[in-house]
């Protein structure tokens, strides 16, 4: 049986990580981007590789979208010499930043920022992959909570990926005859290096996030990558144009 391909962006570290290592787990190879933690994502392609999967690791800015035709001519080529393939399965647009600003302090720069990471970057990169990606594939766009519930400070993050929940939509819908699904995995607050590590480094927001979510604790690394493959598994293949929240119950 021929084994499925994903292709992760951010994959170095924290969700992106999480997501290769339980799809790997599935039997899934991995092709990871990473922007310059070059040493982590080839960890993770060594520990992928020691549970025999095959991984490649791709230098990838998100946020450079004059970059992208370049790098799709390297996804082609590590297709065909790492993976003897031509096309790839499921595409994760998972790299991003987190700014915490005021709306009333946030900067043009700031703004420009988030903007290209966090949805031209994915916009114009599945734009130039989709030719590179099997009929029946699939694509996880990821969100966050925060575009459900609302809390200062991020507004222009929270705004990018609303956009995301909208494109994700749209791109279901024109991309259903070659029979590729799209949703989106929105996580809530997840113990990371996300945002200066701020929910898993400060007691105090690890502690306010636990009591408001009904699950008692604050996310962690493993429970979203657990939910990427669930949603890559046969088992979702029903799912499309739908955004699913693994927040454990936040703010309900």
């Amino acid at each position: 049986m021929t084994r499925k391909i994903a292709l992760i962006t951010g994959a170095s570290r924290g969700l992106g990580r999480s997501a290769a290592k339980h799809l790997a787990a599935q039997g899934v190879d991995i092709i990871g981007t990473y922007r310059s933690q070059a040493d982590d994502a080839q960890q993770l392609a060594h520990e992928i590789e020691a549970q025999g999967g095959r991984a490649l690791m791709l230098q990838l800015d998100v946020s450079d979208s004059s970059s992208f035709a370049a790098f799709a001519e390297r996804v082609a080529v590590g297709l065909r010499e790492t993976f003897a393939a031509e096309r790839f399965d499921f595409l994760i647009n998972n790299a991003g930043i987190g700014i915490h600003a005021a709306f009333s302090e946030t900067t043009e720069q700031q703004f420009d920022e988030l903007m290209n990471i966090q949805l031209k970057g994915p916009f114009f990169l599945t734009q130039r992959l989709l030719p590179l990606m099997v009929d029946g594939g699939r694509i996880i766009n990821v969100s966050t909570g925060l575009a459900r519930f609302s809390l200062p400070g991020y507004s222009a993050y929270a705004a990018m990926k609303g956009g995301v929940e909208v494109w994700t939509r749209y791109l279901a819908k024109e991309l259903g005859p070659r029979g590729i699904s799209v949703n989106v995995l929105a996580p809530g607050a997840i113990e990371t290096d996300f945002g200066h590590g701020v929910v898993r480094d400060n007691a105090e927001v690890n502690a306010f996030i636990a009591g408001n979510t009904a699950l008692g604790r604050v996310g962690l690394p493993d429970d979203i990558g657990a939910a990427f493959a669930l949603l890559l598994s046969d088992a979702g293949r029903w799912i499309n144009g739908q955004r699913i929240e693994a927040s454990g119950g936040m703010f309900l």
